[in-house]
């Protein structure tokens, strides 16, 4: 990694972490450091799950019950089975006391007041500048926060993200898509050493998936390349297609072959920016107008 793009990005979070009074011991003036703020913040008036607290804000279980026991002590917080609120008894969900909530709408208030202090010192111009980075740098680090790991085909993740696969392709091709009219997957060719699924998740949910299949005498092939809209134009598709390349590459494949949709543009010209070049068809799916054959570095 380039040491001048290390030192840019630690100067960054120097100056942010300052700005923003991440180094106070009491954050905003509220008698409490940040982490306790933010966690009572994302809790919120309506309250939430606890895993979806230690899901969202990437948090050690011991570390947010630490957290969340300060809070609750401080008598800002309680903590219970869901049924209390007529929910799944098995689901611990957080929930603001009375005292929680006027802590909440006076960390809600100081929060604009902060929002302001930055703002206020520029220009109008200056302003917009600013916002607009922040919205470009905010996007960028929730696409470094996604994971892309291995993932059993059968798992729900999985199961889920093939689904939004088939219906996001059912949306974008003409007349449709039938997955009975398409070459089958089999979950046996996704699982080693026959292949590979590999999951994108951003706190703990899908957000992507894609499929490598090896054969021993034939380039391996990608299947079932999918990104949601939600990370949509952040590299998670490319990474896809690169953690898949590496992958097929470290068990001896020389190249990789992917079919696709005319309809399919946005992945067309990805393939062809990866080093894709366009080949005559090697299978007979049905959905396919364009095939791609890539040679890996071994």
């Amino acid at each position: 990694m380039d040491s001048t793009l290390l030192a840019a990005v630690r100067r960054f979070n120097r100056t942010v972490t300052q700005r923003v009074g991440a180094l106070d011991d009491e954050y905003m003036a509220q008698g409490r450091p940040l982490g306790q703020a933010r966690l009572l913040w994302e809790i919120g008036p309506a309250g939430t799950e606890v895993a979806a607290l230690r899901a969202r804000l990437g948090l050690d279980s011991g570390y947010l019950s630490r957290l969340l026991r300060t809070l609750e002590n401080d008598g800002l917080v309680t903590v219970g089975p869901a049924d209390q609120a007529g929910g799944d008894g098995r689901v611990r969900v957080a929930q603001l006391t009375a005292a929680g909530r006027t802590e909440w709408a006076e960390l809600d208030k100081r929060s604009d007041q902060l929002a302001a202090s930055i703002l206020e010192p520029l220009t109008e111009r200056r302003r917009e500048r600013l916002v607009a980075a922040m919205a470009e740098v905010e996007r960028l680090l929730i696409g470094s926060m996604v994971v892309i790991g291995p993932c059993p085909p059968s798992d729900r993740r999985a199961r889920a993200c093939l689904r939004a696969y088939a219906r996001d392709i059912g949306r974008r091709i003409d007349g449709g898509f039938d997955p009975a009219l398409s070459k089958p997957v089999d979950d046996e060719a996704l699982v080693p050493p026959a292949g590979v699924l590999l999951l994108a998740t951003l706190h703990l949910e899908p957000v992507g998936c894609g499929a490598v299949k090896l054969h021993r005498d034939a380039p391996a092939e990608i299947k079932r390349v999918w990104v949601a809209d939600t990370v949509r134009g952040l590299g998670v598709g490319r990474r896809l297609l690169g953690e898949l390349e590496r992958y097929a590459a470290d068990r001896g494949a020389r190249a990789v072959r992917l079919d696709t949709n005319r309809n399919l543009t946005e992945a067309i010209a990805m393939y062809r920016a990866a080093g894709y070049r366009e080949i005559e068809a090697y299978n007979t799916e049905h959905y396919a107008h364009h095939w791609f054959e890539k040679e890996l570095r071994q």
